[in-house]
Parts: structure tokens; sequence; C-alpha cells
């Protein structure tokens, strides 16, 4: 039974799951406008429908996490499996709302468990510093499979290609990963012990950590509101709402791939809030905007919101060590949890917007058009509430230096 691990093979099969995960993110944002027309939902039923993918994340790792030590990752990359090709085939075959409701939690739920069982099988597979660049490596597929899906998702919908078409092409990369990890030895789970979880949620219950999951809440939203609701929003600005998703995730990659120890070396909260500022301004540019001046916007708002995530999470693994690895779970856990809250709440804005541009005699594009900037305008309120925030969390976190532990 002692068969060898084969580190560089989990560690493709890893990249090929979050790949499924965020090519499930991309598509359904390129579909949402066509999920609308064939089952006759408004923006905010769509909003209940992204929100179950948002949801199904944060209970799947909340699960999965603490069943990481108990299950291995081997079972728990099979569940991911299961959960994904259920979730994707239910969609393809949803026959109204409800049917499209339960597919989509199956998706998302598959996704929180690729992030259970990837994240801390990769940090056991490497060692020193070559465990921090493989997680950044695998890490970078997120925004980079949103590129992929959204290029996919372009050329299928300017083919005429329906929308259960592009919803089938996300099974290739579940289907790698599912062939890359059958028969393969995995690694062994390095248990934490069971002390250090009341000590890490006692540590949680902290002040700063408190605050810091507050402003999680609006950071993910930020950055996913916007990109999720690409189509409806942008559709009529006279750009690629699918291009412009690509710009973003593009420079996200790119970013993430190239900068990250930057990051880490810098003063992680000087860097949260000029994200705060980038990411406003880019939201207000894109809510005005129309034309090639769309795309300008994209990338202001890209340079924003690309080190949100991973510096939150660095931040708290610097300045919050005793929080442990549950505390960082459950910091991204509030940030796709806060993101499904608002699913329905932004779509709701976008059909409030609609019957007000509708009101004042605009019909057709110019209606769209309107609501989607309206909306977007909206949307700018959560980064322009973290300015605030992290500017107060500058001023009293400037003369603190971290706690010596390592981020993640």
């Amino acid at each position: 039974m002692s068969q060898t691990v084969n580190n560089n093979r989990l560690f493709l099969a890893s990249c090929f799951a979050l790949i499924t995960t965020s090519m499930a993110f991309g598509i359904r944002a390129g579909v949402l406008t066509q999920l609308g027309t064939a089952f006759n939902l408004d923006a905010e039923h769509l909003g209940y429908v992204n929100q179950m993918a948002f949801l199904g994340f944060p209970i799947a790792m909340i699960v999965g996490g603490p069943l990481y030590n108990v299950l291995g990752p081997k079972k728990i990359m099979w569940v991911a499996f299961v959960t994904h090709v259920l979730g994707l085939i239910m969609t393809i075959f949803a026959s109204g709302f409800w049917t499209l409701l339960i597919s989509t939690f199956f998706v998302g739920f598959g996704n929180g468990t690729v992030e259970a069982a990837c994240n801390p099988m990769i940090s056991d597979m490497y060692e020193g510093n070559q465990k921090t660049k493989m997680l950044n490596r695998f890490h970078m597929w997120f925004p980079g499979g949103i590129v992929i899906a959204s290029l996919i998702s372009e050329f299928m919908t300017s083919a005429g290609m329906g929308w259960q078409l592009q919803i089938g092409i996300i099974l290739i990369p579940a289907v790698a990963y599912a062939a890359l990890i059958l028969g393969q030895a995995f690694p062994e789970s390095q248990d934490e012990g069971a002390a250090s979880t009341g000590q890490n949620f006692k540590a949680m219950l902290s002040p700063l950590y408190l605050f810091m999951l507050a402003c999680m809440a609006l950071t993910a939203i930020s950055e996913f509101g916007p990109e999720q609701w690409i189509g409806p929003v942008l559709g009529h600005a006279g750009a690629s709402p699918m291009l412009i998703l690509a710009l973003v995730t593009g420079l996200m990659a790119v970013g993430r791939y190239f900068a990250g120890p930057i990051v880490h070396n810098l003063n992680p909260t000087g860097v949260l809030l000029g994200s705060a500022i980038f990411a406003t301004i880019g939201v207000v540019l894109m809510s005005q905007a129309e034309g090639a001046m769309v795309y300008v916007s994209a990338v202001i708002f890209a340079i924003g919101v690309c080190y949100f995530w991973p510096t939150m999470i660095g931040f708290v693994a610097e300045y919050l060590p005793r929080t442990g690895a549950f505390g960082m779970s459950i910091i991204g856990g509030m940030g796709m949890f806060s993101t499904s809250i608002f699913q329905p709440i932004i779509g709701k804005w976008l059909d409030d917007e609609k019957a007000a541009a509708a009101a004042k005699g605009l019909t057709g594009q110019e209606l769209d058009l309107a609501a989607g900037q309206a909306t977007l305008d909206n949307m700018a309120v959560f980064p322009f509430i973290l300015i605030i925030a992290f500017a107060v969390l500058y001023f009293i976190m400037r003369k603190q230096t971290p706690s010596g532990a390592k981020a993640h």
C-alpha cells in the first residue's frame, strides 16, 4: 500500500478542479441574460440563482474544512466531482426556476469542496517557500479560468450556441481532474489538534478580527458584484461584457502571479486602502462610460480588486495569527456568504432601475443601458465604504508590526 504520492499530478488535478470552479462562475455570468429569457425570470430571480452558487461555496467550506483531517483529500475531491457533475447536468436539463436554483447550489457546493480539499492538500505536499509559491500558482487559476470561460462564452454566444452547450463545456475540466486523481495516492493530512480550535475561536472574537470580517463582506461583493452581473448591466454599453470580464480577470491573474510576494512585503493596510480607492473609481467610471472607455474603466477596476482577497487573508495571517487556518477559512467563507446575500439585492436594484428608466420614457437598449449604469452606480457604495474603513484601519495599524506569522 506504500504508493508514492505524485505531487505534480495531484497539483495539476487541483488546478483543473479550480478551473472547473472558475469556469462555472464565468460561464454563468455569460449566460445570465439567456437564462432570464429562457425561464422568463426577472433580475431579482436571477439574483436568487446567483445566490445559490455563492451560498453553496461557504457551506461546503464550513462542512469540508473540519472534515479534511477525518476524511482526507481523496474523498473530499470525489465529493467535489460528484456534486459538480450533478449540478452541471441538472442545470442543463433544468425545467424552471426551482430546478435551476437547486442545480446551481450543487455547483456552488462543488466549488467550495474543491477549496476545502485542495488548499490543505497543496500545503501538505510542499515545504517552505515552495508551499507559498505553489499555493499562489494554484489560486492564479481562479481569475485565469474566468478568462478562459469569458472567451469561450463570447465565442459560443456569437456563434449562436445555446446556454446549455456552454454549461456543458464546464464538464471538460471536471472530467480532467477526476481522471488525474483516479487511482492516485494522496498525502497524509496533518492534524492540527482539537485543542487549537477553541483557541482559534477565542481569537476570532477580537474586535480587529470582527472588523476585518465586516470588511471582507464588502471587499468580496465589491469584486464579485460587478463581475457576476457584467452581462445584464453592461450588455448595451457599446463594449462586449465577456471581453470586459476577460480583461479584468486576466489582469488579476497576471497581477497575482507576479506581484503576490510584493504585496506581502508592503504594508497590507496601505494596499487595502489603495485597492478601495481604485475599485471605487473603476466602478463609478464604468457606470458612466460607453464604448472604448468601458475597457479603460475596467482596467482601473481590475487594479482595485486584484489584491483585495489575498491581502485580506494575508492580513489575518500576519496580524491575527492566533485565529489559525480556521480564522482564514471563516474570512474566505464570509466573503462568499456576503456575495450570496447581495445577489438578489443587486437583481432588485436592476429591476427597480429599469422601472425608473421606463417611467422616464426610455425604451429598448437605451432603457437597459440606463438601468445597468444606475445599478453599477449603486454598487460603488461598497468600495466607497471601504475607503473610510481602511483609512481608519491604516491610521490605527500604522505603528503595529505583524505578529510573525507567515502569510498564506
